[in-house]
C-alpha cells in the first residue's frame, strides 16, 4: 500500500456503492467505503482530493477556536430558534431557568448550569417541535407513531420503521424554518424511506427552499451545542 499524504481517521465499510470523504467537526477524515474497495484505491482517491480534504480541516479546525465552551457567566450568549440571547444570573427565582427577553437563571441552579440549560432546551424542544410535526403531518394527512427528544450531536431526526420521529433537542437553537426542514424530512421518510427523486420531491412540495436549510445546517450545525 503507498504511504498516504492524507491521514484517515476510520474507513467504514457498507453496502454503498460508491465512496464518500467526511470532514467531521474536530478535523478528522472518515471515509465510507464498498466493501470490495480495497486500501490503495482507497488511499488514491483520498490523495486526489487532498486539497478538498484540507480545505475542510481548515474550516473545521478555524470553527473549533471560535467555539469556545461556555462558561455560563452573566452577558454571555446562548441560542434559542436562531437568536442569541443574554445570560443574567439573578438572585430570587423559583424557576431554575426562564426566558423573558434574557435568559435568567437562578443562582441556585449555576453549579448544574449546563444541565439546567441542557433539560430547558429539551422541553422547549419537545413543545415546539411537537406543535411543528403536527402542523405539516396534517397537511400531507401523514401519521405518525410518536416523538422522541434525543441527546444526537450530529443526527438532527430520523424516522423508525415503527413510525417514531426522533429529533435531537439541538434543533431548538436553530432558526425555525431550518427547524421545519427537519421535521419535514423526516415526515415525508413515512412515505419515503430512501432519499431518492420522489422523496425530494415531496420534501419541495412541503418546502420549496429546502436546500437553503441544508446549507445553514451544513455551515452552523457547530453551534447549535453547549
Amino acid at each position: 500500500m503507498k504511504p498516504m499524504d492524507v491521514q484517515i481517521e476510520k474507513i467504514i465499510r457498507t453496502k454503498r456503492k460508491t465512496i464518500a470523504l467526511q470532514v467531521t467537526d474536530d478535523a478528522k477524515l472518515i471515509v465510507r467505503a464498498p466493501h470490495n474497495l480495497d486500501d490503495e484505491t482507497i488511499a488514491e482517491i483520498v490523495s486526489k482530493h487532498r486539497r478538498w480534504v484540507e480545505k475542510k480541516q481548515k474550516e473545521a479546525s478555524t470553527r473549533n477556536q471560535k467555539l469556545s465552551p461556555k462558561e455560563f457567566v452573566n452577558g454571555e450568549g446562548f441560542l434559542y430558534l436562531g437568536r442569541y440571547y443574554k445570560l443574567n444570573i439573578v438572585e430570587d427565582q423559583s424557576e431554575p431557568l426562564k426566558l423573558e427577553g434574557a435568559f435568567h437563571l437562578s443562582r441556585h441552579a449555576l453549579p448544574r448550569a449546563k444541565e439546567t440549560f441542557i433539560q430547558w432546551y429539551k422541553d422547549k424542544a419537545f413543545e415546539k417541535i411537537s406543535e411543528r410535526v403536527d402542523l405539516y403531518a396534517k397537511k400531507r394527512g401523514l401519521k405518525y407513531n410518536k416523538i422522541n427528544i434525543t441527546d444526537a450531536q450530529k443526527r438532527w431526526g430520523s424516522c423508525s420503521f415503527k413510525g417514531n420521529l426522533n429529533f435531537s433537542w439541538r434543533l431548538i437553537m436553530a432558526p425555525l424554518s431550518v427547524l421545519d426542514y427537519v421535521v419535514i424530512h423526516e415526515l415525508v421518510h413515512l412515505e419515503e424511506r430512501n432519499h431518492a427523486k420522489f422523496f425530494w420531491d415531496k420534501v419541495k412540495m412541503l418546502m420549496p427552499d429546502y436546500e437553503g436549510h441544508i446549507e445553514w445546517l451544513k455551515k452552523n450545525g457547530y453551534l447549535l451545542n453547549l
